[in-house]
Formats: structure tokens, sequence, C-alpha cells
């Protein structure tokens, strides 16, 4: 007579548990088993033909090769979209030759030269503070000849780029700087950095209307993030809001405020991260310490 099986739940397999019985299994394939818990080792990937300037500069110690488009924006020539643009015109040459490729890669640029014009390595970052009046265009050059923010600035000022955009009637702070690949990653909606505007609108809003900017809104098919919005003061049917946001699409703030049945009849930018207007006059301008700019671009986020 057989003794009774003990009750209760079952032991799991495992280290400790009960043993898959060996028996004389035949193994489904010729292959040895793996020893338990031994990971298969994997050689670490290798592009099978590196392009000859990453292999040149791995063989040589030297910097790692990068896009042309990308170390002209670095060294302030002008941005990506720029630089290939004077690549298809023949502007750019590399010891003589002209660039046919904004693809191509170089250590540095030694040998590169913009019209005729040899580059020099790129100097540290600069990054200035323009409070940009109604009436200008946020571009270097408009086919109707209407006036830019370059008409406006300094004549003494180095060559630089804005970050981002203010329409032809919106006011307020304008970051300029002379490296382009800063002015990309402070773009990059990835980067998450916040945007502050005072708009002047007539017509009728709540506060519960604006706080529910908070969970983001959808307006023609285009989804636009978190918006923190607050009403400021009011006289009769205008009164002014205060709007952050930190995705900074096309016309954002106006055509949010236009959807709640808004018309904005000022528009100011009154801060950009942790730089902010002031008491700055319109159309003048003002460089960041060099120490500031270096401690903000050491927190800032890695763009995706």
């Amino acid at each position: 007579m057989e003794p009774p099986k003990k009750s209760g739940p079952p032991r799991r397999s495992g280290p400790g548990g009960p043993k898959r019985p060996t028996g004389d299994r035949t193994p489904s394939s010729s292959r040895p088993a793996r020893p338990p818990f031994m990971k298969a080792k994997t050689a670490p990937a290798q592009p099978a033909n590196p392009h000859p300037a990453r292999a040149a500069a791995a063989a040589g110690g030297g910097n790692e090769p990068q896009r042309i488009a990308k170390l002209l924006a670095r060294a302030g020539v002008a941005s990506r979209r720029e630089v290939e643009r004077m690549i298809e015109e023949g502007r750019i040459t590399l010891n003589g030759e002209a660039i046919t490729t904004p693809a191509t890669l170089l250590a540095s640029l030694h040998g590169v030269a913009v019209d005729g014009a040899p580059v020099a390595a790129p100097a540290p970052a600069r990054l200035f503070l323009f409070h940009k009046p109604s009436g200008f265009l946020t571009t270097e050059r408009d086919p109707r000849g209407r006036p830019t923010i370059y008409d406006k600035l300094p004549a003494d000022l180095p060559r630089v780029m804005p970050i981002g955009r203010l329409d032809m009637t919106t006011e307020g702070l304008l970051l300029l700087t002379t490296d382009g690949e800063f002015k990309r990653q402070m773009e990059l909606p990835s980067t998450g950095v916040p945007r502050t505007y005072r708009a002047r609108a007539f017509g009728d809003v709540s506060q519960n209307q604006l706080e529910d900017l908070f969970e983001g809104i959808e307006i023609d098919g285009i989804r636009y993030g978190q918006i923190e919005a607050n009403l400021e003061r009011r006289t009769g049917r205008n009164q002014w809001i205060e709007m952050t946001l930190t995705e900074g699409k096309n016309r954002e703030v106006r055509r949010v405020l236009e959807h709640l049945g808004l018309q904005v009849s000022r528009l100011i930018r009154t801060s950009y991260g942790p730089f902010h207007l002031g008491e700055l006059p319109s159309g003048a301008v003002e460089e960041v310490r060099q120490h500031d700019l270096i401690v903000f671009r050491k927190g800032l986020k890695a763009p995706k």
C-alpha cells in the first residue's frame, strides 16, 4: 500500500526544486547544451566596411569624423540647412576642390574654405539676448525686401544665428548664438527648454479654460503639448495672459488663443529657459556671461 501523498502547493522548479528526469532523452539538435544561466557571448558589432574617414581616424587616434554641415554649423559659419545650400552653390571647398555633398565626413575643418576664405577653428560658443521689436522678420534675408533682425543688430556683433523664431509682429526676447550645434539643441522639443510669453488678447476666457491647456490640446490635427497659462489682469474684454510652453511649434501661442475665441493684439516673449528679457530696451543686445552659459549648457537635457 502506497503512503498517502502530502498535500500543499506544488514545489516550483528551479534552484533547490525538483529536477527533470534526464533518462535517455535524445537531444533535439546536435548542438551541445549550454550550461545553465550562461549567456552566449556576442562579438561587438563592427561595421563591415567603415567609412574611410572613420577608419583613418580610428587608426591614427584622431577625432571622430563628423558631417561637414555639422562642423561648419558648430564653427558658426551658418545653420546646417544654410550650409547645405552653400554646398549646392559650390561655395565650400576642401583643399581647393568643391565639396559636392553635405554627407562629407571630416575630422576637422583643416583645408576647408567658404567663398575662398579658410574656416577658422570653432571658438567658444557665445550667447546674446536681443529685444526684438515688432515689424522685423527672424531671418537673414527676405525675397520681398522686408526688414529683418539683421537690419537692426549692431554692426560690431559677430556672426550670429537666432535660436528659434519670432513672428514679424511678435516682440520680446530672441536668443542669438555663434554656435550652430547649440542653436539646434535648444530648438529641439525633446530638450524641453521652457519659453514664456505675455499675450494681450480681446475676448472672453476663464481661468478654468486656460488651466485645461495643461493637458495639451489638438487643433486642426496638430497636437500641442502641455501649456501653463494664467490670467494676469483684465480690463473690460481685454486681458493679459501669461503662457509657458516647451515645444514652440509655429505660431503656437496665437493659434491656441485663437482656438479659444480670442484675438491676439500683442505678443511678447519674456523668457527662454533661465534667460529673461527684464528691462532690456527694445532693439538692444546684451551678451550672456560665459560662466552662466557654461553652467546652463552643462545642465541642458541631451537631445533625443
